[in-house]
């Protein structure tokens, strides 16, 4: 009789833990009780166990979720990144902006820097950090923007799919200037930043500098407009560096590998037309 009338509530909590929709305390709910018999845990202590079990669930599904909202299938993080291969790079800056103020300050934060130096790395990390703190997210190639952009302005839907680009609190645009759009595209994308303007936080990535975009939009007029708005309040980030992909091939593009023009370093295979400049500051500091 006593070992019924004991199990009874907690056949009762059972019942409440399923109709609550909690599965993991559910399922950690013997394992509690056993250490709360046991004296490891008092009552108190039991109750949040298992609530800090389905809290840590539930979080971790919304994160997942969020992530792929965001597009960023591909995790990565900031303890990943090799801040050692990019000495250029202040650390402590990074982990300043990943404690993501500049999101509530709508501010755009610009990574420039060679193909294979982290500019992509970092801008996805902050954005995983900005989508576990709660922050809404959308991660996207410049060149999938722009096709998203002109195929809603081609349906009729172009004020729909900006409205839509500017709900998130963080938009992250990576790539820019590794292919020239052209001037229909630019001014396509000058609608988007516009209606972004102080609105919304950015981080764009680019593998040219700032004198360069007139090239990379199509129409000089065009790029300083998009300038005059990514610059007004901004965090600009010059990484200095080699490639890290080709970290471990850096043999062959040794001197020493090309007899014939010893004594000078040969630049990596670049795309047709003008080598790209960084225009922005070396300093880690904010444009005002």
């Amino acid at each position: 009789m006593r070992g019924e009338a004991a199990a009874a509530p907690i056949d009762r909590i059972r019942s409440h833990l399923v109709g609550l929709r909690m599965p993991r305390a559910l399922e950690t709910l013997d394992h509690v009780m056993q250490q709360l018999e046991r004296g490891q845990l008092g009552a108190i202590e039991a109750v949040e166990a298992l609530l800090a079990e389905e809290i840590t669930v539930r979080e971790s599904r919304r994160v997942k979720a969020a992530l792929q909202m965001a597009r960023l299938a591909t995790i990565k993080t900031l303890s990943g990144f090799d801040f050692s291969f990019q000495p250029s790079l202040d650390r402590n800056r990074i982990l300043a902006l990943a404690q993501l103020e500049f999101i509530d300050r709508h501010e755009v934060v610009h990574f420039i820097g060679q193909s294979g130096t982290g500019k992509s790395h970092l801008a996805a990390a902050l954005g995983v950090e900005a989508v576990r703190a709660g922050h809404s997210v959308y991660f996207s190639p410049l060149a999938d923007i722009i096709d998203s952009l002109a195929r809603a302005d081609r349906e009729g839907r172009l004020r729909e799919r900006i409205r839509y680009l500017c709900r998130a609190q963080l938009l992250i645009i990576d790539e820019i200037g590794y292919l020239s759009v052209g001037a229909a595209a630019g001014n396509l994308f000058f609608q988007l930043i516009n209606a972004r303007y102080e609105k919304g936080a950015m981080i764009l990535t680019s593998n040219r500098g700032f004198a360069e975009w007139g090239e990379v939009f199509g129409n000089a007029v065009v790029a300083t407009a998009l300038l005059d708005r990514l610059l007004h309040h901004a965090v600009v980030i010059q990484i200095e560096g080699a490639s890290y992909r080709l970290r471990q091939h850096v043999d062959l593009l040794s001197p020493a590998r090309h007899p014939a023009h010893a004594g000078a370093i040969e630049p990596l295979p670049r795309r047709r037309g003008r080598p790209p400049k960084v225009a922005a500051s070396n300093q880690l500091n904010s444009v005002t």
